[in-house]
């Protein structure tokens, strides 16, 4: 039994520890008001944190948060989350974990005898700040936030400690357990990763003199240099603030930061291949589904579609529990996730922090958006022109089974192997992979592998017209097994397979295993495939692959044969209660009157004051786009969107445009295409200086996200509508052409209101190209679109560039990006970071980066080499370098997979994600 101490007695127990000295600065930022820090090394139980205290200028007490880190990470990693939330208006500490960081102690999982325990002194602490609002004396008005492994301590904490009024936990687990462990079968490659990153958290500690092997990368901050162990040596750098204790009695080498009950697990399970109970009550005591019925308070609950460790699941399963406390609950399912993809930071910081308004500043007016929302690729808010994802939304959250549809499966009884030592396995999601290729498959663009002979699969119908999945198949099949014991390690999955048959892609790259004990004379079970949101388009069918192997986790290494038949239709949910914005009328259609009115006032009274526009420039007069000096400051104050911007484009090029999030893109296409008005600076095209109206913008066209059309009509007529609107003549509009090059075929005698997103995007391409423009501006044009069009599109850009024009596209799709582009202009913070080709930036070439989770002989390293279409094939720190020589990276994958080699990951040597993230300065999530 664990004593508890009264609350007060805990605060006198750490007041002294915790009040110790600390060093308060101002954080420099150029964002009014100014938010000052306080750096602290506490003592806590066994183990010193590094926390940060962040607080605004301002008198009177103000509501807490208390913000955590992901796993590997540390409190840096949430620095910029701290100081906004300060500027909010609350009083905000950080730490690093016990283990990461420069905190000293061992992981242990969020255990609640530690970390969990840390986290309520530290509530202890924010209850004595002269700066903190009391509901009552020791008990401070405090959310808590995080992502991941800081997303669990808000829970947990929520549910030991009453004092927490509010949470907001994001991509995170409710049950670590089934989270590591589903259905009983291993998620080797996550757990692996898991630990490793364990084994190299601590940064900033001194080096434990003990042997390890293969790789592993501790992080931190700061001037100290710091070894970890265990799977690899990590190295990182942080400030030595401690020593790390060597290992314990008994404690395996390898072990580094994890405590020994949790290495010892980790080994069991690693060896065996299968979990055993010891190991699922360990992790299940220590995740918050073990107090989840204590869980009452207000929960915003953050979780990624692109995420094969922590799935939507397990949000879903904290949003009924809660929702069954009496909990005010709202779900919000992110386009990114731990296996990449938009994160939607910005966003999502912004709802957490209107979130804690409502619920720790006790705003009733403020509003905290929809109970339950999706992002949905390929839509943006043309209000801003920043979003690159469109939202569906509903008044309460559907789960994952409403609105079932049945789809009937073909296909008789089918027998498949497992293979002896469960090798080559099928691939789905491979942590780390291409920068997030999961994040890609509603787009149509996906990896996976199933080998022949190793997997049973069966087809529907295609469909007559769209379906849109939102929640978790199921399917019942009878399984036999041919394996001593009877049993069966089953992967389960469906595709959207395209009009060929062959075309497939796997969405979000997620796969549901399942163990199924007792199948020796047949067993009929229920598999629970993946919770996706995905649209199949019309045209597509469904295809349900039961697989024997799977490359993310721990098959049986005894051969079996396998036999499944399928009994049901697959059933599909469809939440029918989402309102999507793409579905939305157009706000001009009933504004456009109105907006005529004010533009004619706009003009009348601003006749008078116009100046008369630059001399063209006959210098430039062949020059399709040249930027002197462009700045704009933000409305109503001092800081600039957009600052000192030059750049110049020449005919026949592709011109990526890239930044982050606020890096001044859409303020530079704006002013590009004559929407707002440059503060200093000019741009020209064509030797002619922009100017709203300005005649040269005849020879630009622009596609732009949220293009409006009239539902009522069909294709056809919305762009002759739209032609006639210009006032120019009909023969130069070359409807045709642009017709041919989007592809519409028959929808163009539909009505708009028919159509899908990729259908829309097409429409509004060749909206864009209508008159054939010089210049061709596209925000974000493959959003919406499966892979054929997404390469068509690609084609299209470059030919219309090699005819003499000139296209400037914009987009998120860094791969995409880096094979459509001729050109490059990076931009971070609204000024130019680099411009020039895109293989001066990116350093390209064919070389391939093979991460490896276990070491490899050199003769296997040969044989890499010797693999046709392969030139090369070297070690290095990170792994493998494989020179191409017409292999195609996907068929490389195939053929290690064949060899056995034990990757953990494939992609560029030096891709554009990482030349973009150098000159960014940004790092992994």
């Amino acid at each position: 039994m664990r004593l508890r101490l009264p609350r007060w007695a805990a605060v006198t127990a750490v007041l002294a520890v915790l009040a110790g000295a600390g060093t308060w600065t101002a954080v420099a930022s150029d964002d009014p008001p100014p938010v000052h820090r306080a750096d602290r090394m506490i003592d806590l139980d066994g183990a010193r944190l590094d926390t940060s205290y962040f607080t605004g200028d301002g008198d009177g007490r103000r509501p807490a948060v208390l913000l955590g880190h992901g796993f590997g990470g540390s409190k840096d990693d949430v620095r910029a989350q701290a100081e906004q939330l300060a500027r909010d208006g609350y009083a905000v500490l950080t730490w690093s974990a016990r283990g990461f960081g420069a905190s000293t102690g061992e992981i242990g999982l969020n255990d609640p005898d530690h970390e969990v325990a840390d986290a309520r002194k530290l509530i202890d602490w924010l209850a004595a700040r002269p700066e903190v609002l009391l509901d009552k004396a020791g008990d401070p008005r405090v959310g808590v936030t995080g992502a991941s492994y800081g997303g669990a301590i808000s829970l947990l904490a929520a549910g030991y400690d009453p004092r927490v009024d509010a949470i907001a936990p994001q991509i995170t687990y409710w049950n670590l357990a089934n989270a590591l462990f589903p259905e009983g079968v291993f998620k080797k490659l996550w757990a692996g990763i898991f630990f490793s990153a364990g084994n190299g958290a601590g940064a900033g500690q001194e080096p434990v003199t003990t042997p390890s092997t293969g790789t592993g990368t501790g992080t931190g901050t700061g001037t100290g240099t710091g070894t970890g162990t265990g799977t690899g040596p990590g190295t990182g750098s942080g400030p030595k603030g401690a020593t790390r204790p060597e290992t314990a009695a008994g404690k395996p080498a390898s072990c580094g930061r994890f405590t020994a009950e949790l290495c010892s697990l980790y080994q069991r399970v690693a060896v065996s291949g299968k979990p055993d109970a010891a190991a699922r009550a360990l992790l299940e005591a220590r995740s918050p589904s073990a107090v989840g019925a204590r869980v009452k308070v207000p929960a915003l609950l953050v979780q990624g579609q692109t995420d094969s460790l922590f799935t939507l699941a397990q949000s879903d399963a904290m949003a009924r529990t809660l929702t069954a406390n009496g909990a005010p609950v709202a779900v919000d399912w992110i386009a990114g996730g731990h296996d990449g993809g938009d994160r939607e930071t910005e966003r999502v910081e912004r709802r957490i922090s209107t979130w804690f308004d409502r619920w720790l500043k006790r705003d009733t007016t403020v509003d905290t958006g929809p109970a339950f929302r999706v992002s949905r690729t390929g839509g943006v808010d043309s209000t801003d022109g920043r979003a690159t994802l469109r939202a569906a939304t509903a008044d309460r959250y559907p789960g994952l089974t409403a609105g079932a549809t049945a789809v009937p499966l073909a296909g008789a009884a089918q027998t498949f192997g497992n293979p002896a030592g469960a090798a080559p396995p099928a691939v789905s999601a491979v942590p780390g992979l291409g920068g997030g290729v999961a994040g890609l498959s509603s787009l149509g663009v996906g990896l996976s592998l199933d080998f022949p002979g190793q997997h049973a699969r069966f087809d529907a119908k295609p469909r007559n017209e769209p379906l849109r999945i939102t929640g978790s198949p199921t399917v019942r099949v009878k399984v036999t097994s041919t394996a001593p014991d009877g049993s069966a390690v089953l992967f389960a999955k469906v595709y959207d397979v395209g009009p060929d048959g062959r075309q497939q892609v796997l969405p979000a790259q997620l796969v549901a295993p399942v163990r199924v004990e007792g199948a020796g004379a047949g067993k009929s079970v229920t598999l629970t495939l993946p919770a996706i949101d995905h649209e199949v388009e019309a045209g597509h069918r469904l295809r349900l692959v039961v697989a024997a192997t799977d490359l993310g986790y721990a098959s049986p290494v005894v051969p079996a044969g396998y036999t499944v038949a399928v009994e049901s239709p697959l059933t599909v949910p469809t939440a029918p209660g989402l309102d999507t914005q793409a579905a939305a009328l157009p706000w001009w259609v009933w504004g456009l009157p109105l907006l005529g009115l004010a533009v004619a006032a706009a003009l009348l009274l601003t006749a008078r004051r116009r100046t008369a526009a630059p001399a063209p420039d006959p210098e430039l007069a062949s020059v399709p786009l040249r930027i002197t000096g462009l700045s704009k400051k933000y409305k109503g104050g001092d800081r600039y969107s957009v600052k000192d911007l030059s750049f110049r484009v020449e005919r026949g090029q592709v011109l990526g445009l890239l930044g982050p999030n606020g890096a001044g893109k859409t303020t530079t296409l704006r002013m590009l295409m004559g929407l707002i008005t440059p503060d200093e600076g000019e741009i020209r095209v064509f030797g002619q200086a922009i100017r709203p109206g300005a005649p040269v913008l005849s020879r630009v066209g622009s596609f732009v996200e949220g293009a409006g059309f009239l539902p009522h009509l069909n294709g056809r007529e919305n762009l002759d509508l739209y032609w006639k609107a210009t006032g120019r003549p009909a023969e130069d509009a070359h409807v045709e052409d642009a017709l041919r090059i989007a592809n519409l075929g028959s929808a163009l005698d539909r009505a708009v209101r028919t159509y899908s997103q990729g259908m829309r995007q097409r429409l509004a391409l060749a909206q864009a190209m209508l008159g054939l423009p010089d210049l061709l501006i596209l925000d974000e044009p493959t959003n919406g679109l499966d892979p054929p069009q997404i390469r068509e599109m690609r084609e299209v850009m470059i030919r219309y560039a090699a005819g003499g024009r000139t296209v400037i596209v914009s987009s998120h799709l860094l791969a995409e990006v880096e094979q459509s582009c001729t050109h490059l202009v990076v931009m971070d913070r609204g000024q130019l970071v680099q411009a020039g080709p895109v293989a001066e930036i990116t350093g390209s070439g064919d070389t391939l980066l093979v991460t490896l989770g276990a070491s490899v002989t050199d003769a296997l390293v040969e044989k890499i080499g010797a693999l046709p279409g392969v030139s090369s094939a070297t070690r290095t720190d990170g792994g493998l370098l494989v020179l191409l020589d017409g292999l195609d990276p996907t068929a490389l994958i195939g053929e290690l997979v064949a060899l056995d080699v034990p990757l953990t990951g494939v992609g560029p040597h030096r891709r554009l994600e990482d030349a973009f993230l150098t000159l960014i300065g940004g790092g992994a999530a």
